[in-house]
């Protein structure tokens, strides 16, 4: 019995020694063998990481007004476990429902799944979002919903912070900036261009956490700051780029074409002041455009055969070569070539005409005689060529394309019909408009680009600038003056020249139209299908601006003269554009004002400053600032009003009561009573004329402003003091004489229609 006892003891003792040896051998590996692999797997669950996102980098106009910018954002977000435990779900629904647009019943179903949503076991989710209505809206849709959770009392829905891009013009140059979508990934123009620079690099933030995931006291923690993108200055004017798309409206409006592409440019540097398409998209709301050709950038990605314009290229190798006599004659109507016969687009012709009558009046015959006979093949690929048609011109925007220069020397047809544009020959708006600018400038071929600068974010420190780039001389400089003045009698000579419409009082342009039949299905096309175009530049003894517009299409009854659609469209961009440059006219013009563009004033009230200013930029309208917010609460005249002429649009970004009246000092009477109508000022008048003087009162809590008007020229005899009829007689001295020797003023304030 003692034996089995002591057996018994033994092996239990045994077992428990080999158990602990066991352990402590099992301890030994952990704390020693593998001690640093689950040091670092322990830190892993107790530390918490966050990615910290940078400041995308503005986009502005050469100006510095902003086009693209970060700004913040909100998503929608809802706790199903919380909504039912709480039974609300039909509650979050209808908050949340027409604030989102979803208030119909497919969107309120949509809605209700997403509150009600449950995991693969069965569980309520604890946070869904709403994706994509409720995705990244902005401030005042959440402001909705922020007030309707609180007048419900709604537990379980959430507006989590983020940032969203914004574009503040809404579809102005949207081809150029391109857009950024929500999630994160940037399409077409600039915005993918250029995203490695604008996105910046992200950075994060690490520490150690207890496991309700709290930071634990005196942790350490690691911070590496994110670096925001830098911001690019374009070279793009936005008010050109208004004039530009305005009158590109109008032309759609009327014409109904396929599409409309104008490019506008400095010649002298190539500097792309406007760049448009139509139709166009909103890159606020990309989404809800979803046609192909909306966000097809057609000036730079579009190829086309060129028609007319094209034989710029041939008088200018014509004219350097010293071939082109513009007194010589040719018989116009037709030619023959082997392999074709090509007539003018007035097959008759117009007799015996000299080459200079065949320019103006764009006779294929003319062209054909000079490119085809007397260059020849080799000279005109190589004019072709050496103007940059072939090659990409390097604008700093993706797709962009080649064109196609195929002419075989060995066909005639082929070499013939490319003096005029057509037949092997293909290309961008973008080189046509690179070709007329080489012209202006003295025969240099420049790459154009859109980006002027890059910018610090903060500081707007320049990091780099683009400066001017000449890719080759294309003609001497006496020659290109030469063709200037050969193309300028295009658009002078009001009889003959099929440039004629475009004729602007007392300014010189050069230009040149184009109308070619379009090629559908490798044939081309019987049912009047073509593109019309026009390119110039101005003034053509000083040229600031170089333009090509292009209609694709458009609803015409006759082809016969394409000028007849694009003229006035060239016309009214290049015209505006001249006077906001500054030119002045040779003669006196007829000066443009605000019923030229719209007459009626469009509704701000709500608006930030920026998109008020860039509404009212757009209707060319000028802008009063009162008051110091950020937000428009009051405006003057008030929407569906007829906007008078020379008029400012009174804008109040502050609570009257809390805005001091500004200086009416010089004001006519009705500008002045209209500022203080806006601030609620009751106003007292004394005198005739222009505001001279103010001074405020609070008269039984009414804010009261005394204002003393003037006439230009009163004397002190109608009731002046000696010193103010002396201030008036030294106001005389300095402006040339009193009334009676200007002559009666003129009304300084027209009422509409006037």
């Amino acid at each position: 019995m003692k034996k089995k006892v002591a057996l018994r003891s033994l092996l239990i003792g045994g077992g428990f020694t080999l158990l602990f040896v066991a352990l402590m051998f099992r301890m030994y590996y952990l704390q020693v063998v593998e001690a640093t692999v689950l040091l670092d797997g322990a830190k892993d669950v107790w530390s918490s990481s966050r990615e910290l996102n940078p400041q995308r980098g503005a986009i502005m106009d050469r100006n510095g007004k902003v086009l693209a910018q970060d700004g913040p954002a909100y998503t929608v977000a809802v706790n199903p476990a919380l909504v039912h435990q709480l039974d609300m779900e039909d509650a979050v629904v209808n908050v949340l429902a027409p604030a989102l647009g979803l208030d119909n019943p497919s969107g309120r179903l949509k809605l209700m799944e997403k509150v009600t949503e449950k995991n693969g076991e069965g569980e309520y989710y604890k946070q869904r979002e709403i994706r994509s209505e409720g995705w990244k809206i902005d401030g005042d849709t959440a402001d909705i919903i922020r007030e309707g959770i609180k007048e419900k009392e709604l537990e379980g829905v959430y507006l989590i912070e983020e940032q969203k891009r914004y574009y503040p013009a809404d579809e102005l140059a949207a081809h150029v900036i391109g857009y950024w979508r929500k999630d994160g990934v940037a399409i077409s123009g600039l915005e993918y261009e250029y995203d490695a620079i604008l996105n910046g690099v992200p950075g994060m933030i690490r520490y150690d956490r207890d496991r309700l995931g709290y930071e634990l006291p005196n942790s350490k923690v690691l911070y590496e700051p994110a670096i925001d993108g830098k911001s690019l200055r374009l070279t793009i004017d936005e008010n050109i780029q208004v004039y530009m798309e305005q009158a590109m409206q109008a032309t759609w409006e009327q014409y109904q074409p396929e599409a409309i592409t104008a490019i506008a440019v400095d010649p002298m540097t190539m500097d792309v002041l406007g760049m448009a398409n139509m139709p166009t998209f909103n890159p606020n709301t990309y989404w809800e455009f979803d046609s192909q050709s909306d966000f097809f950038n057609t000036a730079v990605s579009g190829i086309y055969e060129p028609g007319s314009t094209f034989k710029i290229v041939t008088l200018s190798a014509a004219v350097e070569e010293g071939i082109f006599n513009p007194n010589a004659t040719f018989e116009s109507g037709s030619i023959r070539v082997p392999g074709a016969t090509i007539h003018d687009h007035n097959w008759s012709g117009w007799d015996e005409i000299t080459y200079m009558e065949g320019l103006k009046r764009s006779s294929n015959v003319a062209f054909v005689k000079l490119g085809y006979e007397q260059l020849g093949y080799e000279k005109l690929n190589q004019y072709i060529h050496d103007f940059g048609f072939g090659d990409q011109t390097g604008i700093e925007l993706p797709g962009e394309q080649a064109g196609q220069i195929s002419i075989r020397g060995n066909i005639p047809s082929e070499v013939a019909t490319a003096t005029f544009g057509q037949g092997r020959v293909s290309v961008t708006a973008m080189q046509q408009v690179a070709a007329i600018s080489a012209i202006a400038n003295g025969g240099k071929l420049m790459k154009p680009h859109l980006v002027n600068e890059v910018l610090e974010p903060e500081t707007n420190e320049v990091l780099s600038r683009t400066e001017p780039e000449v890719v080759r001389q294309v003609l001497q400089p006496e020659t290109a003056a030469q063709v200037a003045e050969y193309l300028e009698s295009v658009i002078s000579d009001q009889e003959i020249g099929t440039g004629r419409r475009a004729y602007i009082e007392g300014f010189r342009i050069a230009g040149k139209t184009g109308t070619a039949q379009k090629v559908i299905d490798g044939k081309y096309s019987e049912n009047n299908q073509y593109v019309v175009s026009f390119a110039g530049f101005g003034p053509v003894e000083d040229p600031k601006i170089a333009l090509i517009v292009i209609v694709d299409e458009p609803k015409v009854a006759d082809y016969s003269e394409g000028s007849g659609v694009v003229a006035p469209l060239f016309k009214e961009i290049m015209a505006k554009s001249l006077r906001y440059l500054g030119v002045a006219a040779k003669e006196p013009t007829e000066k443009i004002t605000l019923a030229d563009v719209d007459t009626t004033v469009p509704d701000v009230v709500s608006y930030t400053r920026l998109a008020a200013e860039n509404e009212l930029l757009r209707q060319s309208m000028e802008v009063e600032w009162i008051g110091t917010g950020d937000t428009v609460l009051r405006q003057f005249p008030k929407a569906g009003d007829a906007a008078i002429p020379g008029e400012s649009i009174l804008l109040l970004t502050s609570e009257p009561q809390d805005t001091h009246l500004p200086d009416l000092t010089g004001k006519s009477l009705r500008d002045a009573l209209q500022t203080a109508a806006l601030l609620e000022y009751h106003a007292e008048i004394e005198g005739q004329g222009y505001v001279v003087s103010q001074s405020v009162t609070n008269q039984n809590g009414e804010r009261m402003v005394h204002l003393k008007l003037q006439a230009p020229g009163q004397s002190a005899e109608e009731g002046q003091t000696e010193e103010e009829d002396l201030g008036d007689q030294l106001d005389e001295e300095e402006n040339g004489g009193s009334e009676e020797e200007w002559g009666e003023l003129p009304d300084m304030a027209p009422v509409p229609g006037a």
